[in-house]
């Protein structure tokens, strides 16, 4: 099997193309095949190298490593349309040359008013076909006379059947196809002519897409077949919709691929998630590895309906993910969210050995990595008490609670999380008030919030000596308050 996935770079990479990119790799891996990756980007005003960057980056956090293609390489180079102009203009000369295509010399207002007027009078808008019957004398005639055309594929009679491995045998009516264009005015082909002739040239076998590519394919079918060559397998893949039942798109939110890898979300909860966007291992399964998803994953049981994107399906699934990790590798994956807030250098190895350690006592509460910046800001920089915790601070009862607990802590041996609560139970029974009572002024005192992880191992991490610095300040910002 020979499959590729192929963005246009004139913007992000939605999910839904990732969807698809996830789809085709799968099956590659699966059956030992290649994966392509290519860039299609004819429409010269609107892609741009950032974009395809950009989408490079994408593919390589997600982890979906192509065996063809920019910076890759192989035997069927370029893998960027603007590098491939001369098969285009070869693959049209011949089709002219064979007589399956022909020169259309209407200017692009009269097709407009044409368009216009058939839609104001009930019929199809499509191309009349006028130019078709252009004598070959009065063609070249026009031609020399330097008259602007694009060329159009003439249609044949009949039908066309897209055998779908999804959604069956689609017969399509080529009496209801226009002879679409394959080279526009300016010389430039079209999609249809150009994805063709790269899937015929890099010897794709499957293409799976989805299913808004499906008016495409009995043109490209009819175009593989004027070339000469048998068109791969087709397999269109089902639309993704948001919650409302339309189309995913910005409406729904940021979609993305580059917005869920800034706030947090694990490549592999992203992909476990894309994957049952049509797809299903089983009718229980929900949290599946990458290894079981290569090892299962196969078209017959893609379903056609409309897939449903769920946030809060995707944000348990990234929590769950998340919970997973080992201290270690969670701590290393929350180091760029830390930099990026400037709390911490991300090679820094002393944050990293503090973030080991709080990276335990957050676990539970993150859904996505971000969330733990706001969580342990507190252990990399100073910090004032929130607006509506220093109440925590004032009175009589909360100076003394914070005054003895800086003395009990003073007078610990051992600066471990047993130690500071032994000693903070012990306060808080001395003076007679409940612990959860008297350990709230201290939280805030050390962390600025009412909130904050476990609070014995929260002070371990922060050491005795910035423990006490903070308690001093919260006891003298309480005093002045009170005053």
């Amino acid at each position: 099997m020979r499959l590729r996935f192929a963005p246009s770079p004139t913007g992000y990479l939605h999910v839904g193309g990732a969807r698809t990119a996830l789809y085709n790799w799968l099956l590659a891996r699966r059956f030992g095949g290649a994966f392509v990756l290519r860039i299609e980007d004819t429409d010269i005003s609107r892609s741009t190298e950032e974009a395809i960057e950009a989408i490079l980056e994408d593919m390589r956090w997600l982890g979906l490593d192509w065996d063809e293609g920019p910076e890759t390489g192989g035997d069927h180079w370029p893998y960027r349309q603007t590098g491939r102009a001369t098969l285009y203009l070869k693959a049209a000369r011949s089709l002219l040359e064979e007589g399956k295509a022909y020169r259309c010399f209407c200017l692009p207002e009269e097709l407009e008013a044409r368009r216009e007027k058939a839609v104001a009078e009930g019929r199809s808008p499509m191309y009349d076909r006028r130019c078709r019957s252009i004598p070959p004398e009065e063609t070249h005639r026009m031609e020399q006379e330097g008259r602007p055309f694009a060329l159009r594929f003439l249609v044949p009679e009949g039908e066309t059947v897209v055998r779908d491995a999804i959604r069956g045998d689609i017969t399509f009516n080529n009496a209801e196809i226009e002879d679409f264009v394959l080279l526009r005015g300016d010389g430039t082909p079209t999609y249809n002519l150009a994805v063709v002739v790269d899937d015929r040239d890099m010897e794709i076998s499957h293409v799976v897409r989805g299913d808004d590519h499906l008016p495409n394919t009995p043109k490209q079918i009819l175009l593989y077949r004027a070339l000469d060559t048998a068109e791969p397998a087709f397999a269109h893949l089902p639309m993704i919709v948001g919650q409302d039942g339309k189309p995913l798109s910005k409406r729904h939110g940021d979609v993305a691929v580059g917005r869920f890898r800034e706030e947090g979300f694990l490549p592999d909860a992203m992909v476990n998630f894309l994957a049952l966007l049509g797809w299903s291992l089983d009718d229980a399964t929900t949290i599946i590895d990458r290894r079981t998803l290569v090892t299962n994953f196969g078209l017959e049981r893609v379903g056609s309906k409309p897939a449903v994107w769920d946030d809060d399906k995707l944000l348990w699934m990234n929590a769950q993910y998340i919970m997973a990790m080992g201290d270690e590798d969670l701590a290393r994956a929350l180091m760029p969210f830390l930099a990026r807030e400037g709390l911490a250098e991300e090679d820094d190895e002393q944050a990293l050995e503090r973030m080991l350690s709080a990276a335990p006592l957050i676990r539970e509460r993150m859904k996505v990595l971000s969330d733990a910046v706001p969580l342990v800001a507190f252990l990399f920089r100073e910090v004032e008490a929130e607006e509506e915790a220093k109440e925590l601070l004032r009175g009589e009862e909360n100076q003394a609670i914070l005054r003895e607990t800086g003395k009990r802590l003073l007078e610990l041996d051992r600066f471990d999380s047993a130690s500071i609560e032994e000693a903070l139970r012990a306060t808080a029974e001395g003076m007679g008030i409940k612990p959860r009572k008297a350990f709230q002024p201290i939280r805030v005192a050390v962390s600025g919030s009412r909130v904050s992880p476990p609070l014995f191992e929260s002070m371990h991490i922060l050491g005795r000596e910035k423990c006490m610095q903070r308690i001093a300040r919260a006891l003298e910002a309480g005093g002045e308050q009170d005053r």
